[in-house]
Order: C-alpha cells, then structure tokens, then sequence
C-alpha cells in the first residue's frame, strides 16, 4: 500500500519516529513534509496529503500534528477523503470497517509513540465492510460534492 505522510512542526518527530515502522511493514511511504522542527501550517500539509489520496496518488495518508485535530479538519476539506483523528485502536477499526476513513491523523502531544504503533497496524489491516456500510459512505461522498450544505437530502444518493 502506498502511504502518505505528512506532519506540522509538533508532528515531525513522531512523523520521523514512525515512518521506519510503516516501511518495516511493507508499505511504500512518500513523506511530503514537513521536512523541519520549525513551525509551519498545517493546513497546507493536511491539505496536500488529502489531495494526493483523492487523485489516487496514494492509497492512504497518516498525519501527524500535535493533537491531531488541526490536520484532520484540515484534510476532511477535501471530497472523498475521510480522516479520523484518533487516540486509541477500537476507533481506528471502526472508522475503516464502518466509515472507509482513508485518512488516520495522530496528535504528537496526546498519543505516545507505542500506543500509536498499535492505532496504525490496526488501521491498516482493517478492511471496509462494504456490503454494510457501503450506502452511508456513498451519502458523505454525495454530501462532500454539494455545493450548499443546506441542500442535502439524506434520503437519496
């Protein structure tokens, strides 16, 4: 699987931390920064990762920010793209069997460097209950393309 990475200034060791282990894995990795502990915007990182997922560029991407709140918000602007900002492995399991989420964020200052060992190999050996769950994830996707959010109706995809 191809993994993006991406992180933020408070991110960027945790990103470097942990890249070796996504590697070690048998994943492909493009790190598209931050390449430096100085401080830099998130949103521009968020931002190009989920780009990259959604043009297919990149089956996944794992940002790191330091609560992994910023980084999510700021890849959840792009359509088709589900990131979930996560603390704990239930959560990462779930938000890829029930929700597709194609995009994992961790905070740097809230999750210790083991602990988020065990949310990315839960994450990415998850699998989507398509059968399930297909029809809700076909509604966000539908809702992610509309214009207007006041003109969603959540009874047709």
């Amino acid at each position: 699987m191809m993994i993006i990475l991406a992180s933020d200034h408070a991110g960027y060791d945790m990103k470097n931390q942990l890249a070796p282990y996504i590697k070690s894995m048998g994943h492909d990795i493009i790190d598209i920064g931050t390449h430096k502990n100085e401080s830099v915007h998130y949103p521009t990182f968020g931002r190009q990762a989920a780009e990259m997922v959604a043009k297919g560029e990149a089956d996944r991407a794992i940002l790191f920010c330091g609560t992994g709140i910023g980084m999510s918000l700021a890849a959840n602007t792009v359509s088709g793209v589900r990131c979930i900002s996560c603390t704990e492995p239930y959560t990462a399991l779930l938000s890829r069997k029930h929700n597709n989420a194609n995009a994992l964020s961790l905070g740097a200052r809230v999750v210790g460097l083991e602990l988020a060992k065990m949310i990315i190999d839960t994450w990415l050996s998850a699998d989507f209950e398509c059968e399930r769950h297909g029809l809700r994830v076909d509604m966000l996707t539908a809702m992610g393309k509309k214009p207007d959010p006041g003109t969603y109706n959540t009874d047709v995809v």
